[in-house]
């Protein structure tokens, strides 16, 4: 089994990119690629620009990523309680190709934030929006207080009970076939 993994988030230094990377290391049954939205940069969407560019292979390239895999693990960064507008442009873009963006993928999503309420506002947008591109959301979890709960030199939650929950909402991706 393939999984694709990504942090919803552009910032080299993502919080979003460790939890998602980390939780990716809980995938021992699936091959995982852990892919980077810097790697899919895009112009910003707008009906002119794709009637002047048309669909710009970049976004062709997410969407075979999409795809070629059986799973799909997404942390979510929270800007201004949404989406980031890096996550946003690219989805934006692959929805004008395929409307079905997730194509009846098993996925889990995951959140998190400095602040105490983990981007859970985002988590619940991307959860309840899922199902409308053929997203199956087997599981999800907000991880609140990242700097007191990951340990970023060791690369892992270093809160128990949220790890269990990590690791339980992981192996939704891990049992596919």
């Amino acid at each position: 089994m393939k999984i694709i993994a990504f942090a919803a988030s552009n910032h080299k230094k993502s919080i979003n990119k460790q939890l998602v990377a980390y939780a990716a290391q809980l995938l021992t049954k699936s091959e995982v690629e852990l892919l980077d939205l810097n790697d899919y940069e895009l112009p910003l969407y707008s009906q002119d620009k794709e009637e002047e560019l048309g669909h710009p292979q970049l976004a062709k390239a997410f969407l075979a990523k999409i795809t070629e895999s059986d799973g799909i693990l997404i942390s979510f960064a929270e800007h201004n309680g949404s989406y980031t507008v890096a996550y946003k442009n690219l989805f934006d873009w692959c929805s004008r190709i395929e409307p079905k963006v997730f194509q009846n993928k098993p996925m889990v999503l995951l959140s998190t934030s400095p602040g105490s309420m983990g981007a859970s506002s985002v988590l619940a947008t991307a959860i309840q929006s899922a199902p409308y591109f053929n997203g199956i959301v087997k599981a999800s979890l907000s991880i609140p207080s990242f700097y007191d709960n990951f340990d970023s030199e060791k690369q892992q939650l270093k809160h128990q009970e949220l790890d269990e929950q990590l690791k339980d909402a992981v192996s939704h991706l891990n049992h596919l076939k």
